[in-house]
């Protein structure tokens, strides 16, 4: 039998699990799971797969769609945004502060994000562009650097947002640029103390008026104790032209993502949920954002499911707390989020598209891929629908790991890897 490989960090051992990329038939997906028994006092079991390069293979796409890579050898690509021109902005870098973690943290987070060691973090928006529509984009070019781990990207009325690590800033943007015509001006500071959840995940508006950035936890389950979670685990809601900010919805542990419901304007997100309840507990889960709105972290999940770890116990908030709309299933670790058009074809028109980065604490792994939630009436109805598979192979090796998700409105679907260092775009055959 081939040994499993083993990753040492800080001292620490960790096996680098074999298992192939199936999905566990033990997770509970859609509007109505039904959860298992927490499993408290075990850490997670910390496996993942052996990371590969994709060689001359790629991601698997539905029957009548093609895949192709429109940039690689990139910084650790996380979020994109298709600007008016057809232009796409890539948002690269990696954030965080290792130095206030404590070690099993970083071993968490070196994890969650392996593979992308061996390169340093971008810190800049990179620009690509197809001039003559072919599919081809034959310029890439650095539209602005010096930025701090950006992660969120938001356009309008001439104005381009970033979400950095620890601030919201804006650039003046006139169609066509490649690259910004100056610095950026900072609207305002997010937390970035310590950091434990750096990511800052954003949308805009359809009025343009207000920015949302999703703003994580810095603990599990306030292991650090509440004063270091003020103005976390929530989304802000800010006006974009002078940077007032105030919550919009609470209680959501790590919301990674968000976007506007066409047409009907509703905030909508996915959220990466708490570790330590076992491998089938808590469901990561795509939920509606209710303006004044409580999510239940961090005392209790899916609900009035009571987390006794949160110290101390809040009955009043449990009481509040609103049930997610559709669980993505326990640790797939949702990172991107958008609605589908029509453009992409009868059965991928009504609904969001969703990037699972993949699970770091399961012996079983799951995730790794992007999935299509299908909407009926405003709201999820029935089963995901793998849309962009073989990120995590068969062989027991990783090639991908997805990250943000855009519907370009040419009818294309554009995908951040942040393993492969890559962006794909799938598009329906002709």
């Amino acid at each position: 039998m081939k040994p499993m490989p083993v990753l040492t960090i800080l001292g620490m051992t960790v096996l680098l699990s074999a298992c192939g990329g199936e999905a566990d038939s033990t997770q509970a997906r859609g509007p109505d799971p039904k959860l298992p028994e927490p499993q408290r006092g075990l850490l997670p079991s910390m496996k993942i797969a052996e990371p590969a390069e994709w060689g001359s293979e790629k991601p698997t796409v539905p029957e009548g769609f093609s895949i192709t890579a429109i940039a690689t050898d990139l910084k650790i690509p996380r979020q994109t945004l298709v600007l008016p021109n057809g232009d796409i902005l890539i948002a690269e870098g990696r954030g965080g502060n290792a130095a206030k973690l404590k070690p099993k943290d970083v071993i968490a987070s070196y994890i969650k994000a392996q593979g992308n060691t061996k390169v340093k973090g971008g810190n800049r928006l990179t620009l690509l562009r197809d001039a003559d529509g072919d599919g081809q984009f034959e310029v890439q070019t650095v539209f602005a650097d010096n930025l701090n781990a950006p992660y969120g990207l938001a356009f309008a009325d001439g104005k381009l947002y970033v979400a950095n690590q620890d601030a919201l800033v804006r650039f003046d943007y006139q169609d066509g640029q490649t690259k910004a015509s100056g610095a950026p001006v900072k609207l305002t500071d997010l937390p970035s103390a310590i950091n434990h959840h750096w990511t800052k995940a954003m949308t805009i508006s359809p009025d343009g008026r207000y920015l949302y950035v999703g703003i994580g936890s810095n603990s599990n389950v306030t292991e650090r104790g509440m004063e270091v979670e003020i103005d976390r685990a929530m989304v802000w809601q800010i006006d974009a032209e002078t940077g007032a900010h105030k919550p919009y919805a609470t209680g959501l542990r790590n919301p990674t993502a968000l976007a506007v419901q066409p047409g009907t304007g509703k905030l909508w997100t996915v959220v990466n949920e708490r570790d330590e309840l076992g491998p089938d507990l808590v469901p990561d889960y795509l939920t509606s954002v209710q303006q004044g709105g409580f999510y239940g972290w961090p005392w209790s999940y899916w609900g009035q499911n009571v987390d006794t770890r949160a110290q101390p116990q809040n009955p009043e908030k449990v009481a509040a707390a609103i049930k997610p709309d559709y669980s993505l299933g326990s640790h797939v670790a949702a990172l991107g989020l958008d609605f589908s058009i029509a453009a992409m074809g009868e059965r991928f028109a009504n609904g969001v598209f969703v990037g699972e980065h993949g699970s770091w604490n399961r012996d079983n792994p799951v995730g790794y891929k992007v999935i299509f939630v299908p909407f009926n009436d405003g709201r999820p109805a029935g089963e995901p629908v793998d849309f962009a598979t073989g990120f995590r192979g068969n062989d027991g090796k990783t090639r991908g790991r997805p990250v943000g998700v855009t519907v370009d409105p040419r009818g294309a679907l554009i995908i951040a890897d942040d393993l492969a260092n890559t962006v794909w775009r799938v598009t329906r055959n002709q």
